[in-house]
């Protein structure tokens, strides 16, 4: 893997118009972005995502959505519930949400972001024919620290993790576990020209071409550590 040019741009994409379901999402970035280059990267609010895959949901109960997209409740304080969804993420209210939604809506995640990510990176790479990757990006607290920041929870066509272990520093220490979360910190960095209120959904990421690969890769579920693997989730226990 080459290692970047040590330039990186980050560019909201205007003027984008009210999604709805059933709207070509690749169809509406390739008609606002000015051009593309091979190992661009796409970064997609899943907002939109959801709206285009007809998610939204009209006059229902909240903790009954939440309800419905919840696997396994991990923490719950009065109304505030976190809990682990159907694509192992671990999120507030089970990442259903009431924003940037017509008043008395509500937003579930993507289905399955993967395949959403599969889908859009497909539409882009016929109708420009080019090499790039796609991030969808959703926002999510941290233990621990106080804020939101966003992750990336579809992933196609972008080296999710990038693995060091085995690698030496410049120090010649061995290193073992380092090994940064690409992908989160792509979107991330892309929410900083994506404002919440902004109208703006999609970003564009230039700068980093050695993370695209050819194919779609393994998506943003390789970054969800395994339930079995979450010390947090057990506390301090002998095995």
């Amino acid at each position: 893997m080459a290692h970047p040019g040590g330039h990186l741009s980050i560019t909201a994409l205007i003027g984008v118009p009210e999604v709805s379901p059933g709207d070509n999402l690749a169809g509406i970035v390739a008609g606002i972005a000015p051009r593309f280059e091979r190992g661009d990267i796409v970064v997609v609010s899943s907002k939109v995502v959801s709206k285009a895959e007809g998610r939204e949901v009209r006059d229902r109960d909240r903790a009954d959505v939440v309800a419905d997209e919840t696997v396994e409740v991990v923490a719950q304080r009065g109304e505030l519930t976190i809990a682990r969804t159907r694509h192992g993420l671990v999120l507030a209210a089970a990442g259903v949400d009431s924003s940037n939604v017509a008043s008395g809506s509500l937003l579930p995640l993507p289905l399955d972001p993967d395949e959403s990510a599969r889908r859009i990176r497909a539409g882009l790479q016929t109708t420009r024919d080019v090499t790039l990757g796609v991030v969808i990006s959703d926002t999510a607290g941290r233990p621990w620290r106080v804020g939101q920041t966003d992750i990336a929870i579809g992933v196609a066509g972008v080296t999710p993790v990038v693995d060091h272990s085995g690698t030496l520093d410049r120090h010649g220490n061995l290193l073992h576990v380092t090994a940064p979360a690409v992908a989160d910190e792509i979107a991330a960095a892309a929410e900083l020209v994506m404002p919440k209120a902004g109208g703006t959904p999609f970003a564009l990421v230039r700068g980093l071409g050695h993370l695209v690969t050819d194919d779609d890769g393994p998506g943003a579920v390789a970054i969800v550590r395994p339930v079995a693997e979450d010390l947090f989730r057990h506390g301090s226990f002998d095995e």
